[in-house]
């Protein structure tokens, strides 16, 4: 999946969840049980993801949504396999990316 965000330091939640097209509910649900997403808050207590977190996120979104993952199976996954796995989800993120921009490019033509 790839998610198109612009280049910022922090994200809120109601744009993370516009970019992974869910409600900011299963955002929050899964902060809390994933150790991984550790988005900072401000004095009001809104969420800032970093992009870290959303890389993290889009992990989670990859194995639970995509891949038919169980929450539990999910995180014993990002435990026992994540650097070889998510280096892997990385090269083919990056793929889909210039995929995307080359059929972007095609239909201009």
């Amino acid at each position: 999946m790839h998610i198109d965000l612009p280049e910022k330091r922090y994200y809120s939640i109601g744009e993370v969840a516009k970019a992974f097209d869910v409600n900011t509910s299963l955002i929050r649900f899964w902060e809390k049980e994933f150790d991984v997403i550790k988005p900072k808050k401000n004095a009001k207590g809104n969420r800032k993801f970093t992009p870290e977190d959303i890389k993290n996120l889009q992990f989670i979104y990859h194995l639970v949504k995509e891949r038919g993952f169980t929450l539990e199976g999910a995180k014993t996954h990002l435990k026992e396999e994540k650097q070889q796995t998510l280096n892997n989800f990385e090269i083919i993120n990056k793929l889909e990316g210039i995929k995307a921009q080359l059929i972007k490019i095609k239909s201009q033509l």
